[in-house]
């Protein structure tokens, strides 16, 4: 299994609209070959000072995938250049990690 972080910041005030664009597009990737998790997450409210907070225009997309080759394979599917062109414009960067457990 590996998992992924994917920080994504979009440009001032878009985050819903590509919030919008990638719940639309949710079910898609959750029905891969391989999918164990996938969603967005945003800043929690009320945590206090132990957290850095990721800001208006930002979240991360968690996920959880059984291997490299469904990762792979996930990066090429339709609805994610579909999804990846829809907000294209609106993404002022993305920064993805891919991690192993460490267990």
């Amino acid at each position: 299994m590996i998992h992924v972080l994917a920080i994504i910041t979009t440009k001032p005030g878009m985050r819903e609209a590509v919030l919008t664009e990638m719940r639309a597009n949710i079910p898609a990737v959750l029905a891969e070959d391989g999918c164990i998790e996938y969603g967005p997450a945003i800043d929690a409210e009320g945590i206090g000072r132990i957290q850095t907070p990721l800001g208006p225009d930002s979240f991360v997309v968690v996920e959880k995938w059984e291997s490299p080759a469904a990762l792979a394979a996930h990066g090429a599917a339709p609805h994610m250049a579909a999804y990846a062109a829809k907000t294209r414009e609106m993404v002022a960067s993305r920064v993805i990690h891919v991690l192993s457990p460490a267990a």
